[in-house]
């Protein structure tokens, strides 16, 4: 087997996680007009087949702002936008209608695609679109009529949760229905967002033209919570950008686990983002009332009696007052109503470009859920900070949930020179190591 072949295969046996994870899971996967046209949508539409026959249960949601406003100008039409908002009268309507419906049936063709020698062959995907998106107009605002120009009332959940059932990627337009007969023009964010909120979905994929979620000195932002982006909002950003944040915060807000930011530039970036550890663009969580944080001098008295129960069964080393105080920028810890519940050190041994994880500790009342997980991906990530390969940790008694979490178990030899020679035989403790890298 040469170099290639086996690094394929490394790859897929560490995507297996991944793959399993997000097997019957529901995605909203919303993207803008700029993205069909670009080159690079043909992979994107073999990433989603992929994706659908993994097990993941798809609804796609398509915008067509530049398709409407060609459309708009092929037929001689003035465009009438305001507040950033277009005003849709019985004229620019057909507009919409057409440049939407054809967008659709394009993208409906592709997925139906099945070539020999084609990423998609043998695919076999039902698309089901329909009356999925219940709708009501904008109306009047600030003495402005808006005439065709809605907003979501309803999703159909019943009906897409059918669809989804029978195996069907389900398709939005950004095109909305009264009960009284009339059509909508409807913003993709509203669309993707109200879908995402009412079918529970897992995850909200966005497709931009960023790399993901980019901070305010220029740089790609990789994980971050709801509150963060609250924090991005700014009155000068171009309206789709605050469309699509605005849409991330209300997602988080309404029970959406996760949101995801990649490029559809990238032919990669969308497998990259849900397959690997390091992912490709931004991952942003919903925010939990109990909150993460670097442990301060104020948190010494909470850390002490959250470990001292676990000092006294000998399961962790004691610690002084005095030592903790020494190494407090070391640890973060979990709070809940600034009561600490969970806590987590990282000691660096820069030589060996690797950092100790110790001190895992949650409160016996809080170890359901998903606390630990969040703890370790915390550390994880501050490891990556401050360039580090790896990540080890030394247990008596939690060797299987690290093997859970990703560590391997390895002799002493794999230790760091500073650490071995520390090493308490008399504890016999057990090495576990993972690469972050």
């Amino acid at each position: 087997m040469n170099t290639g072949d086996q690094n394929y295969v490394k790859w897929f046996r560490n995507a297996a996680p991944y793959i399993n994870a997000h097997r019957g899971k529901t995605v909203v996967l919303m993207f803008g007009g700029e993205a069909v046209s670009h080159p690079n949508f043909a992979n994107i539409i073999h990433d989603i087949s992929l994706l659908r026959s993994l097990g993941v249960k798809l609804v796609v949601v398509h915008g067509a702002r530049p398709q409407i406003e060609n459309s708009i100008k092929q037929r001689g039409i003035k465009r009438n936008i305001e507040n950033n908002v277009r005003v849709t009268d019985a004229e620019t309507l057909v507009a919409v209608k057409d440049a939407t419906g054809s967008l659709r049936l394009h993208i409906e063709a592709l997925l139906s695609t099945g070539l020999a020698n084609s990423p998609m062959h043998g695919s076999q995907i039902r698309v089901s679109t329909g009356n999925f998106v219940i709708a009501k107009p904008m109306g009047v605002r600030e003495g402005i009529d808006y005439k065709y120009t809605g907003s979501v009332r309803r999703i159909d959940s019943d009906g897409i949760n059918m669809q989804l059932d029978y195996g069907s990627i389900v398709l939005l337009s950004p095109i909305g229905y009264s009960p009284t007969g009339e059509v909508f023009n409807l913003a993709l964010e509203d669309v993707a967002t109200q879908t995402a909120i009412a079918l529970k979905a897992d995850k909200l994929i966005a497709l931009t033209d960023d790399e993901g979620l980019i901070d305010q000195s220029g740089k790609l932002i990789r994980s971050c919570s709801v509150r963060t982006v609250k924090t991005l909002l700014d009155e000068k950003d171009c309206h789709v950008r605050q469309l699509l944040l605005r849409s991330i915060i209300q997602c988080g807000e309404n029970g959406v686990e996760r949101c995801h930011c990649v490029s559809y530039q990238s032919d990669t970036a969308l497998l990259q983002e849900l397959f690997t550890r390091d992912g490709a663009g931004t991952l942003i969580a919903k925010d939990h009332k109990e909150e993460l944080s670097t442990a301060t001098i104020d948190d010494v008295a909470g850390i002490l009696e959250l470990i001292q129960p676990l000092e006294e069964e000998g399961v962790l080393v004691k610690r002084s007052r005095e030592l903790l105080e020494v190494e407090i920028d070391r640890f973060t810890v979990l709070k809940k109503e600034d009561v600490i519940i969970a806590c987590v050190a990282l000691y660096p041994y820069a030589e060996a470009n690797t950092g100790e994880i110790a001190c895992v500790v949650i409160h016996p009342d809080y170890r359901k859920g998903n606390r630990g997980e969040r703890l370790m991906a915390a550390v994880e990530e501050n490891a990556k900070k401050q360039g580090f390969d790896s990540v080890f940790v030394l247990t008596t008694v939690s060797g299987h949930w690290f093997l859970e979490q990703g560590f391997t178990e390895q002799p002493i030899e794999k230790l760091p020179e500073g650490k071995k020679q520390m090493y308490n035989f008399q504890r016999k403790s057990k090495i576990y190591v993972k690469n972050l890298r």
